[in-house]
């Protein structure tokens, strides 16, 4: 099973929105900045550094993007089983789950920034990864130290990241070293997020949900404060406005998603952190990402594959439904059957369509589950045409 995960701040970079600006899902970045009332597109391709890395700006950039990409991946036909996100990701994983109207979504995501910047102005935090400690040392680390400093995201095995004052921060350096930490290392923000620190944009954040239309997710939905997934609208009011305060749990909701039975982590968005923390966390997973439009063909083709587990399964041992896909013949203008659509059943040998003169054949039985090419597109030799499970 698949599961989509969503990168928070941090994922960031200049220039991160330039491979997608003549893609059709580059349409969302005007929706965006209509939503609000703000120039994404500057964010996306032409903000420095600097400019970027403000939790105002990174936030919002790091979400609209994602979903830029999500939008992407759902034209070809390819769709989770069930979505998580870390810290902002969240917000983005409940726009992909139906829970949150993109606009809406984009909308609380940008008051959320502005509120989480505002409080690291009115009280200065910092931020610090701590590298080689198991959780508990962090947490003994934290408590020995004579200041406000809490464990912000428990990221991955041997990855922990801390918040609270600068002072705190510079002394837990000191005590975690001592401890047996490999390295200790600042995180670019600009306050102690997921701690105390931030109960004044959390108040500012809940009067944003009150008028907020949250529905229940048409996924399971993996929640940062308990690492569990959530149906009820409600619940997601309060979780959201928890999860500002409360540590991002997301090595645990890691392990619940393998204990739950998804093999397949699929990253939408930014960079490749949760990539990262995937392949340190779940053992043996298929771990991809998505975040330019080159990604797209590389995540057919993986999922096309049988999982590595698959292989040299032996006689008997279940194995989840695999992915083929049907490519074309040859160059020229495709032109589909006029049965072709998701749910079409399909046996080896079935015309799917032409591309010029040529027939394009399934070469697998299977279910159609998404038509990768439209009525009078030209495509390549070998371009995938159309997406099929088998069983």
């Amino acid at each position: 099973m698949i599961v989509f995960t969503f990168p928070g701040q941090g994922s960031q970079k200049p220039g991160m929105g330039a491979p997608w600006v003549g893609h059709p899902s580059w349409e969302l970045v005007g929706e965006a900045s209509a939503a609000v009332g703000r120039d994404i597109e500057h964010l996306l391709l032409e903000a420095p550094a600097d400019e970027l890395t403000e939790t105002r700006n990174a936030q919002v950039a790091t979400f609209v993007l994602s979903l830029v990409v999500l939008d992407a991946i759902e034209r070809l036909g390819v769709e989770p089983a069930a979505v998580a996100g870390h810290s902002l990701g969240e917000y983005t994983a409940l726009v992909a789950a139906g829970a949150l109207a993109f606009e809406e979504g984009a909308a609380l995501v940008a008051e959320r920034g502005e509120a989480m910047q505002a409080a690291g102005r009115e009280r200065a935090g910092a931020m610090a990864a701590v590298l080689g400690l198991d959780d508990d040392a962090v947490e003994v680390a934290c408590a020995r130290v004579d200041g406000d400093v809490w464990v912000a995201n428990y990221n991955a095995p041997g990855q922990v990241v801390v918040a609270g004052s600068p002072e705190a921060i510079d002394d837990l350096v000191a005590v975690a070293k001592a401890a047996g930490a490999k390295k200790v290392l600042p995180v670019p923000v600009s306050g102690a997020f997921h701690t105390p620190f931030m109960a004044p944009a959390r108040e500012r954040l809940r009067k944003a949900l009150a008028a907020t239309d949250l529905r229940p997710p048409e996924l399971p939905t993996y929640a940062n404060v308990d690492a569990a997934p959530h149906a009820d609208a409600g619940e997601w009011l309060g979780l959201l406005g928890a999860q500002l305060c409360s540590p991002v749990r997301w090595r645990q909701t890691l392990h619940r998603l393998h204990d739950d039975g998804f093999g397949t982590y699929v990253e939408v968005g930014p960079g490749t952190v949760l990539t990262g923390l995937a392949k340190r966390t779940v053992s043996g997973a298929r771990v991809l990402s998505v975040s330019a439009p080159a990604d797209l063909d590389r995540l057919l083709e993986a999922l096309a594959a049988p999982p590595a587990s698959a292989v040299g399964a032996h006689e008997g041992e279940h194995l989840f439904a695999t992915e083929r896909l049907v490519v074309s013949p040859a160059a020229g203008l495709f032109s589909p059957a006029g049965n072709l659509d998701p749910g079409l059943r399909v046996e080896p040998g079935d015309v799917l369509g032409t591309v010029g003169d040529h027939e394009v054949r399934s070469a697998f039985s299977g279910v159609v589950m998404g038509v990768l090419a439209v009525d009078g597109e030209r495509v390549t030799a070998s371009q995938p045409i159309a997406w099929l499970r088998t069983s």
